[in-house]
């Protein structure tokens, strides 16, 4: 072929430090905005965006020419910079080191996105962890449950 092509999709998860309640109605939708930008100006996209006050979910298509370590690398410490600068009151805020990246099939964006614009109600049954949890589990991801959630 003398191109390359790619439809690269991830469900990303990742939580505040100690998962702290941080992310507010009011930071959530700025915080999402400023997420979709940092993506574009990747030639990423963002096709949904949801959480709680202590994580957020993101679904992505990124360029096949980056790699997922760096997209994260990039989002979080791009986002926390960004709410040290212009976010009164967050001066601690952090992400937490590590992130979940599980592939998504084109067929199933839809279903991902429902499911990222349900967060808030899904988490008044379900915890973060056993959410996290369930997310490894189901994409066969081992994992030492010790570790999972520092």
């Amino acid at each position: 072929m003398p191109q390359s092509y790619g439809a690269i999709y991830f469900h990303l998860v990742f939580s505040t430090k100690n998962r702290q309640q941080w992310i507010d109605e009011k930071l959530e939708a700025r915080l999402h905005e400023y997420l979709g930008g940092t993506l574009r100006a990747m030639e990423c996209r963002l096709l949904a965006a949801g959480g709680t006050a202590d994580h957020i979910h993101l679904l992505v298509s990124i360029t096949r020419t980056l790699s997922i370590a760096n997209v994260m690398r990039d989002i979080k410490s791009n986002s926390s910079g960004w709410i040290h600068k212009e976010i009164e009151g967050l001066a601690g805020f952090g992400w937490q080191d590590g992130y979940g990246a599980f592939s998504v099939s084109f067929s199933q964006i839809d279903k991902v996105k429902n499911y990222i614009g349900r967060q808030k109600e899904h988490h008044r049954k379900a915890s973060f962890q056993d959410e996290l949890l369930e997310l490894l589990d189901r994409h066969e991801v081992s994992y030492d449950p010790k570790y999972v959630l520092e």
